[in-house]
C-alpha cells in the first residue's frame, strides 16, 4: 500500500529550482533512502514533505490526505515525524524528558485539569514515562534512562532523537542524515535501530551520505541530481546503474 506519494513537485527560491518536477511513491513498511550530493535538494524535499516549506507546484499525499502546505503540527497529528541533520536536543532536560516531549500529542493538554493536577493528568504523565523508558530501551539506550541529556555521548544522542520521534507514534519517520558524525560502531547501532523501526511497522525515509548504510538497509533508493530524479530502484539496481555510479557512487560501494 502506498503511504506517501509525490507528484510533479517543485520548489523555487528566487528563481532557483531547488526541486523540479519530482514524482515518486513510498510503500508502507519499507525503508526508503534519498541520496545525492550537497545541493541535490534532499533536505528541501524533506522540508516540503514535513510542512516546513510550501511547494511552488505539485502535490503531496500522505495516508490518503493532500498535505502540501499543511503545518508541521497537523502532519504530526496525522502520523508523520522527523529528525534533523543537526542535533535538536534539550540539554537542560533529562534524556527521558526529551523523549516525553515527543509524546505530548497523546497527553491531556487541557488547561484546567493540568492547572489543578487532576488524577488523570498524573496518570497520563506516568504512562508517558513508561512509554519513554520503553522507547529508550528499544533504541538501545537502557543505560541512559536516568541520565541527563548533556551527559550522553553524541552517538547516543542521535538514537535519543529517534526515540523522541517514535514517541509521537508515527506511521512515517523521516531521518535526515542519522549517521552524520558517527564512527563505524555508532553507525552500525543506527543501522540496527532503523531496521527495528521498520520491522515494527513504521515506514522510514532517510537522507544519508553513508553509502554502506544506504545499500545495506534500504528497500528502495531515490537518487536526486539538482532537484530532479536521476534514478530510483532497489539497492542493486542503483548500484549497477552506470549513470548513478558515474555521478555519485564511484567504485567504493560494497
Amino acid at each position: 500500500m502506498t503511504l506517501l506519494s509525490v507528484e510533479k513537485l517543485g520548489k523555487e527560491f528566487g528563481g532557483v529550482h531547488a526541486v523540479s518536477d519530482l514524482s515518486f511513491t513510498i510503500k508502507s513498511g519499507t525503508i526508503h533512502s534519498i541520496i545525492g550530493p550537497n545541493g541535490a535538494g534532499k533536505t528541501t524535499l524533506f522540508n516540503l514533505i514535513t510542512g516546513i516549506y510550501t511547494p511552488s507546484s505539485g502535490r503531496i499525499r500522505f495516508d490518503g490526505k493532500e498535505i502540501a502546505g499543511r503545518a508541521p503540527f497537523e502532519l504530526a497529528q496525522w502520523g508523520m515525524s522527523r529528525t534533523f541533520q543537526n542535533l535538536q536536543i534539550f540539554f537542560n532536560m533529562s534524556a527521558m524528558e526529551n523523549v516525553m516531549v515527543g509524546h505530548h500529542l497523546h497527553l491531556d493538554r487541557r488547561f484546567l485539569p493540568s492547572l489543578l493536577r487532576l488524577p488523570g493528568i498524573a496518570r497520563g504523565d506516568e504512562k508517558a514515562r513508561e512509554i519513554s523508558a520503553e522507547l529508550m530501551r528499544f533504541v538501545g539506550l537502557e543505560a541512559y534512562v536516568k541520565a541527563d541529556a548533556q551527559s550522553m555521548p553524541y552517538g547516543a544522542l542521535k538514537r535519543l532523537e529517534i526515540a523522541r520521534a517514535l514517541a509521537s507514534k508515527p506511521k512515517l519517520l523521516l531521518l535526515d542524515e542519522p549517521a552524520a558524525g558517527l564512527n563505524a560502531t555508532e553507525s552500525r547501532e543506527i543501522d540496527e535501530v532503523i531496521e527495528k523501526v521498520a520491522q515494527s511497522g513504521v515506514t522510514v525515509v532517510l537522507v544519508e551520505h553513508d553509502m554502506k548504510m544506504v545499500m545495506g538497509i534500504s528497500d528502495h533508493i531515490l537518487v536526486l541530481d539538482y532537484g530532479r530524479k536521476l534514478a530510483e530502484g532497489t539497492p542493486d539496481e542503483v548500484r549497477n546503474n552506470p549513470v548513478v555510479v558515474a555521478a555519485y557512487l564511484g567504485g567504493g560501494v560494497p
